[in-house]
């Protein structure tokens, strides 16, 4: 009888819990999630195990609180006297519930999800009496066997890692069960490993000489969450499924995804099928953009957009085909073998791609059947082999294992980061080739991504990769120390370590993008906090510049400081013209357009839609005067085999060197720059001092050094790059 009556408890509870899930739109963070998973009886011996994890920006009508208060109490004392029973029970109980609001200055219920508008005054569902807030809320609940195993899946759900009821706080350390990811208050314990050498701490930056500057241009129509430079000069913005944007569709519902024009500094929208929250990408070796992976439907908020956790989505623009401008994504039903929410995805040598990591149902990633572990490959056009195949390093580093960083190196193998771990990977042989040391200081992917980036390759080195991993944090909280040191390797040294250097402070959520004269720009993130809806403070506003061919010690500077805090779901990346679109910031679950004091979690920092330019130091002042111009390629149509082509341009007189190199800006999101490589090409027939000149230009030796797909080449003269134009490789 205390079984049922327990069972009875457990579904008045998760009703309730569904409810206000729902009502928050919220599927956000594996690790800020709501949710828990709800282990129910299997057999007469199995043991009831709770986990429900409430989302704690909920401002929930008193009554609802007290009668979600009063249902937990007696759960718990259900399963205080079930000596069977193991507990695991986390419960954020939501205060006030902060929903979608009507326009201001109406009264009552709106129920036309098109009308939403961000204005935290005038809640949809406060004055409802509690059967009709169920009704109207209700959130499925799907529990589906898989591997003779039940595993709760909420569609709408995401969790979160502080939880509590009233003032009674829970923060927990998502740890894994190795001694890279242990310590004191994690899961796993102290760490019983040799000591980890620590990391450095901040290091001096000195100004730079030329800063650079920041100016806002325009508006970007769309939260920036996900972005990508496309081969007809605009940039894509794509985004989750809100209940406000700036743009609205022909069908009257919002747009989640917008086209912005760098040259008239507007923003178009399009359209898509699925929810994009949080999904991984790559380009296709024919130019197509991808898409891949998200997270459920919200047909309360728009009914127009299904399932996105298989989603595979494709985006067609050209540099010769005008007709594709302002054309939307295309969904044709193909899918990945598995669900993905915070998959990363890389470009192979032969044009597949290699999709790794992700959550299957967006639930607590401390329990294993939520997660995935797994990669699968896509094949050159895009669709899916149907396997999904175990990945032994995501494994070991669960929960830190979504989102990692992934390069393509030039022994055709994949180098693999991922929480403070890393690997050389081998995709045909599906074999770790080798296992690098951990990196000292704190975790660096999500939920407390740093940066990495694939540093300039060339021929000087035989394309050897060199890779840093700058920033990071400690736990996924807004009470989090960010990390401010880097690590840099070169994985294919037959004694590859970690070199430590650090920047000038702590920062979590940095993103470094390549820059034509080899310089990297390490932008947007925060000196405290992590990421997640409400869950930074202390915005870094200005830019770092880091020069890899300088002494260690010697490669920091600091150099322009914007006025706009980048925050979780931010964007950097470079355009054609060589200066960088900054744009994004979205860190609440649904967009809010003025900051509101004193919220748990944060409002100080809102939905951000304002784009910015930075110019580099390149740039600035008369620089911009003495950019090589008339450039004009021999073919724009290239092949990474040793092939040459000729460059012919005018330089401004007195010039003394040059330099010609293949860029890929890729897919960012979430800090990542997916895919994004440089490769220094090699160059001959410069003149010194004269102004007409005629190059040729060797390309790199395979696909390992320059998989196929789009990109840029940009010509750099003394230092100040020309105008970039894209090419196809294959």
């Amino acid at each position: 009888m205390d079984r049922i009556r327990l069972m009875d408890n457990v579904e008045q509870l998760m009703e309730i819990c569904s409810a206000i899930l729902r009502a928050l739109s919220i599927r956000e963070h594996v690790v800020q999630l709501m949710g828990g998973a709800v282990r129910l009886l299997h057999t007469a011996e199995s043991a009831v195990r709770v986990a429900v994890l409430l989302q704690t920006r909920a401002r929930a009508p008193l009554r609802s609180i007290q009668l979600l208060q009063g249902v937990m109490e007696d759960v718990e004392a259900h399963l205080m006297g079930l000596h069977a029973t193991r507990m695991d029970l986390m419960v954020d109980a939501a205060r006030h519930m902060d929903i979608a609001a009507t326009r201001p200055g109406t009264t009552g219920v709106k129920t036309d999800a098109r009308d939403h508008h961000p204005v935290q005054q005038h809640h949809l569902l406060r004055s409802l009496p509690r059967n009709q807030f169920l009704a109207v809320l209700q959130a499925r609940l799907v529990v589906q066997e898989d591997q003779s195993q039940r595993t709760a899946h909420v569609e709408q759900a995401t969790a979160i890692q502080s939880a509590g009821i009233g003032h009674k706080v829970l923060v927990v350390l998502f740890c894994g069960n190795t001694t890279a990811h242990c310590g004191e208050g994690c899961q796993s314990g102290p760490c019983t490993g040799p000591p980890v050498e620590p990391a450095p701490g901040p290091s001096p930056a000195p100004p730079a000489a030329t800063p650079g500057s920041f100016n806002i241009v325009g508006q970007s129509g769309v939260p920036a969450m996900h972005a990508g430079l496309m081969p007809n000069g605009r940039v894509i913005f794509l985004d989750k499924l809100e209940n406000y944007t700036q743009i609205k569709l022909a069908d009257g519902y919002y747009a989640y995804s917008s086209e912005y024009d760098p040259a008239t500094s507007t923003a178009v929208g399009l359209s898509y099928e699925t929810n994009a929250f949080c999904s991984g990408g790559a380009f296709l070796p024919d130019g197509r953009w991808l898409s891949l992976g998200g997270n459920a439907p919200l047909t309360f908020i728009d009914p127009t957009i299904g399932d996105g956790f298989t989603a595979i989505r494709y985006l067609s623009r050209s540099s010769t085909d005008p007709t594709l401008d302002g054309q939307s994504w295309s969904e044709p039903g193909n899918k990945l073998s598995t669900a993905r929410w915070y998959a990363s995805a890389q470009t192979m040598p032969d044009g597949t791609i290699f999709v790794a990591s992700g959550s299957l149902n967006g639930l607590d990633p401390t329990i294993p059947a939520n997660n995935n572990p797994t990669y699968e490959i896509l094949s050159d056009e895009g669709v899916s082999s149907g396997t999904s195949i175990p990945m032994e390093i995501l494994i070991k580093t669960q929960p830190y294992y979504m989102y990692p960083f992934v390069h393509l190196m030039a022994d055709g193998n994949l180098f693999i980061f991922v929480s403070k771990s890393s690997e050389s990977f081998s995709v045909s042989t599906n074999m770790t080739i080798t296992n690098y040391p951990d990196l000292p200081g704190d975790y660096r992917t999500y939920p407390n991504t740093g940066g990495s980036i694939l540093l300039p390759l060339s021929s000087a080195n035989d394309y050897a990769p060199d890779i840093i991993v700058c920033g990071g944090g400690a736990y996924q909280d807004i009470t989090s120390p960010t990390d401010p040191s880097c690590g840099r390797i070169q994985p294919l040294d037959a004694n590859a370590a970690w070199e430590m250097d650090s920047m000038p402070q702590g920062r979590g959520m940095v993103e470094g993008t390549l820059l034509p004269d080899g310089s990297v720009i390490f932008l947007n993130g925060c000196n405290q906090g992590a990421q997640g809806f409400g869950l930074a403070a202390d915005p870094t506003y200005t830019a770092l510049i880091y020069q890899p061919s300088m002494p260690l010690g010697q490669r920091w500077s600091t150099g322009a400081t914007s006025s706009i805090a980048r925050l979780y779901h931010s964007v950097a990346l470079l355009l054609l013209d060589g200066t960088l679109m900054v744009a994004g910031s979205n860190p609440v679950q649904m967009p809010v357009l003025t900051p509101v004091p004193n919220q748990v979690p944060s409002e100080d920092y809102v939905t951000e839609f304002r784009v910015e330019i930075y110019t580099p130091p390149y740039l600035q002042g008369n620089n911009a005067n003495l950019r090589p111009t008339n450039i004009v390629l021999s073919s724009l149509t290239l092949t990474a085999n040793g092939a040459t082509f000729t460059m012919t341009l005018t330089v401004p007189t007195g010039a003394q060197t040059v330099q010609v190199v293949l860029y890929h800006g890729g897919f960012v999101t979430h800090s990542l720059h997916m895919n994004h490589r440089m490769i220094v090409l090699d160059a001959t027939g410069w003149v010194a001092g004269a102004t007409a000149q005629t190059l040729t230009v060797t390309m790199p030796p395979n696909s390992n050094v320059a998989p196929p797909g789009p990109y840029v080449v940009y010509c750099v003269v003394d230092g100040v790059p020309g105008i970039g134009q894209f090419v196809s490789v294959s």
